[in-house]
């Protein structure tokens, strides 16, 4: 009888041997992927064909939306630079002092401490292609904020100007998004080409580098694009034309659509690198739709907003609201959708987990987890969170108490309490057409103090708002410097 049964155990052993070998190489805490996080400006969930624009054409994009993991309650916040500064810190951007997109409150805080700094110190190169937005200052600066590659314009904008310190260097003033002058490392170079083009060809030649030496690298594409002005290439915004829309609302589906071309190039260069299998790469959008309406045949028409009802700089839904395509090839699902509320903030702890890099005690308190529970089993429990949305952007220089309720949220898995006024049934209500705060007091009651509580914690992190202006313009004087001392050299595209 013994000897019967040693065989059936020795197999029982084996399998559940086998099972746990399994089970521990599916961990991905301490993995060192390379990371490739593409984020773009002002596209919303309504501006790609893959989640129900019919008028875009968007294949590549659609294609990584078919292989991804995709997570469909992710959120970020209602702006630009805030959005940037909350992903930096994992923290909400008002507890970095980012209150506003300009007047030295687009700055992050020097106290913070990014995910790029501890992913340099944990043996990653870090690369920045695109848009910056956290401060024109010199010790403001990605190359001193934990990246070692910059290549970038300035301000919030190509081309943008204000009074104080937000501002971009001189000549994209006048020569918008196409052979745009930028700053790589400590050199402003003048490019060639449009500017999505030129980003994505920086950035590409820096990637090849990387996995040349076998070095983990964590490369940040921010595109400018689709942020107004609504400039494009004429083969990438003529088929709208063609169609009947005017050249602004033709610009900008034509700079989604380049959007899109790029996003093919580098899947394309992944495939020719053979670089997919250690290689997680993330598309998403810094806030909500910025362009809810364009002129066809004369004529002011909607367009396509996935069904919200607000965009970009609202507290509502469709203001937070984003894509996020996350795809790791055979470490995480494909086609798969996850429902979990999840936020920008999450990634500091996310990408210091998968490249085993320490988080000190002494830094920033940080207000997300780790999505690496989700990553490993999407179907793990995810325990049900408050997330914290503010608008900002009052006036410089005032009490921030004044404007507590003025375009604010706070979001759970079910509800949306918006203004302290209205209470959403997300899921049961995702765009957001019936107000319920009468028939629910209690959730109310909770939403509201948790605000309360979080508001009186917060305010005193705002350490831009008694800022003095600035006299100066950075980048300007840092042209104009560069200009009369040495010139500015022609870019040198890499070669891919």
């Amino acid at each position: 009888m013994m000897k019967r049964l040693l065989p059936l155990v020795s197999g029982i052993l084996l399998l559940l041997l086998s099972t746990r070998a399994l089970h521990s190489s599916e961990s991905l805490a301490g993995s060192r992927p390379n990371i490739i996080l593409v984020m773009t400006d002002d596209q919303g969930l309504g501006d790609l064909a893959c989640l129900g624009n019919e008028i875009l054409e968007t294949p590549h994009l659609d294609k990584f939306y078919e292989m991804s993991l995709r997570f469909t309650d992710f959120h970020v916040s209602p702006t630009c630079a805030p959005t940037r500064s909350a992903m930096m810190s994992g923290r909400h951007e008002f507890r970095n002092g980012v209150t506003h997109t300009i007047k030295e409150r687009e700055r992050m805080a020097l106290s913070t401490t990014t995910f790029p700094q501890l992913l340099q110190r944990a043996g990653y190169k870090t690369g920045i292609f695109g848009k910056w937005h956290l401060g024109d200052e010199d010790e403001y600066q990605p190359y001193n904020r934990g990246f070692d590659h910059v290549f970038i314009h300035g301000a919030g904008g190509i081309g943008q100007s204000y009074d104080s310190s937000c501002a971009d260097f001189p000549p994209n003033r006048q020569n918008v998004y196409f052979d745009i002058v930028a700053l790589q490392n400590d050199t402003i170079v003048q490019t060639e080409g449009f500017c999505t083009d030129v980003f994505f060809q920086e950035g590409l030649g820096w990637i090849k580098k990387q996995l040349e030496h076998g070095e983990p690298f964590f490369a940040y594409i921010p595109t400018n694009a689709p942020h107004g002005p609504m400039i494009a290439p004429e083969k990438d915004k003529r088929r709208f034309l063609e169609m009947g829309f005017d050249d602004t609302t033709a610009g900008r589906y034509g700079m989604l659509e380049n959007i899109d071309d790029n996003f093919g190039l580098l899947m394309s260069k992944l495939d020719e690198w053979d670089a997919w299998d250690n290689t997680l790469v993330i598309f998403m959008t810094d806030n909500g739709q910025s362009t809810r309406s364009g002129m066809l045949h004369g004529k002011r028409v909607p367009l396509f907003a996935g069904g919200y009802k607000t965009g970009k700089g609202s507290p509502y839904e469709g203001g937070t609201h984003v894509p996020a395509f996350w795809r790791w090839k055979g470490k995480l699902p494909e086609g798969r959708d996850l429902n979990a509320l999840t936020a920008h903030i999450d990634l500091f702890k996310t990408f210091c987990a998968l490249a085993g890099a320490e988080i000190p005690a002494d830094i920033q308190q940080i207000d997300g987890r780790s999505l690496l529970p989700l990553l490993e089993d999407p179907d793990s429990d995810w325990e049900d969170r408050t997330l914290f949305f503010h608008v900002g952007r009052w006036e410089k220089f005032a009490d921030p108490h004044d404007s507590k309720f003025d375009r604010c949220a706070v979001r759970t898995t079910r509800w949306r309490l918006v203004n302290n006024k209205e209470l959403f049934d997300i899921q049961n209500d995702p765009f957001e057409k019936t107000n319920v705060i009468l028939d629910h007091p209690k959730v109310v009651a909770r939403l509201r103090q948790s605000y309360d509580e979080w508001w009186d914690a917060t305010v005193p992190l705002m350490v831009n708002e008694q800022t003095p202006n600035l006299d100066h313009q950075p980048q300007a004087v840092r042209y104009q410097r560069q200009l009369k001392e040495r010139g500015i050299p022609e870019w040198q595209p890499p070669s891919l």
